[in-house]
């Protein structure tokens, strides 16, 4: 019996090698897909940056909260709480409440000078005193920077300023400019020695020279002493000159002034200059 067998021929290896590569081939992106993708990739940066503002805002307003002074709790509100089940005003009106204390000093910043909470910060001594600036290497550049706060974003080692948002530069909080002003010379104080930012620093320029004007701080004037030749009546023009009527016609008025005689070379020059606008 005969067995008839129908053999396919073999495949060839490189045409194996061919189909794998299309199935490993990966389908390109479509130009909506990469549309979506790049969508997708700005709405992902607009988060980010959001939750980095709203952190730092949080972080702010925690920091301000800590400052202030412990608020009792008010037994109406906890009472109305435990009957109703909510005190989501309450919470409104206290957050209304801190706020309103975090801005207590704009108005009158040199309030806050005399107050507890400034004695307990700062004592005795000047706000500046005891900061460290921060550079790299050993000695420090000739000007600090240029500011300190950029939008919401605060620096790592703000000025004395800066750091504290209750203390704010005004012609009228005298105290604070005093600070800045040196005592024995009436000079400003430089900022690479206080460590005020350049912006800082120009509003304390402002504030000391209105400060002036207003009266509000005294003018510190160098002493001098003057010799008795600045007022001496000795000298030709004053003690020997003799009244008008006693003057003749042909005498001088001074007595040194007959002695001049002109250089006639530089007369000539003048006349030369001066030629078109003299009167013959």
């Amino acid at each position: 019996m005969l067995l008839t067998v129908c053999c396919q021929p073999p495949v060839k290896p490189t045409r194996i090698r061919r189909i794998r590569r299309r199935r490993r081939r990966r389908r390109p992106f479509t130009p909506c897909e990469d549309k979506m993708a790049a969508y997708v990739l700005n709405i992902s940066k607009i988060f980010s940056r959001e939750l980095i503002s709203a952190s730092f805002q949080f972080h702010r307003y925690r920091s301000c909260l800590q400052r202030l002074p412990a608020v009792k709790p008010n037994p109406l509100s906890a009472l109305l709480t435990q009957q109703f089940g909510s005190s989501a005003p309450c919470w409104q009106e206290f957050e209304v409440h801190a706020l309103q204390t975090a801005d207590r000093y704009k108005q009158t910043p040199w309030v806050y000078l005399d107050s507890e909470e400034y004695v307990e910060r700062y004592g005795s001594s000047a706000v500046w005193a005891g900061y460290r600036r921060n550079h790299k290497g050993g000695i420090p550049p000739q000007k600090t920077r240029k500011t300190c706060i950029r939008g919401d974003k605060i620096c790592g080692n703000p000025c004395p300023i800066c750091r504290d948002p209750n203390i704010i530069i005004n012609h009228q909080n005298v105290k604070l400019l005093q600070q800045f002003i040196s005592p024995h010379s009436g000079m400003v104080y430089d900022p690479t020695l206080t460590g005020v930012c350049m912006k800082q620093q120009k509003k304390l320029n402002e504030a000391i020279d209105k400060a002036r004007d207003d009266g509000l701080l005294p003018f510190q004037i160098p002493h001098v002493d003057f010799s008795g030749e600045d007022y001496s009546n000795t000298h030709d023009a004053v003690g020997l000159t003799s009244p008008p009527p006693f003057l003749g016609p042909s005498e001088p008025w001074y007595k040194w002034y007959g002695e001049i005689t002109p250089d006639d070379k530089k007369v000539d020059q003048v006349k030369k200059i001066y030629k078109a606008y003299l009167k013959h």
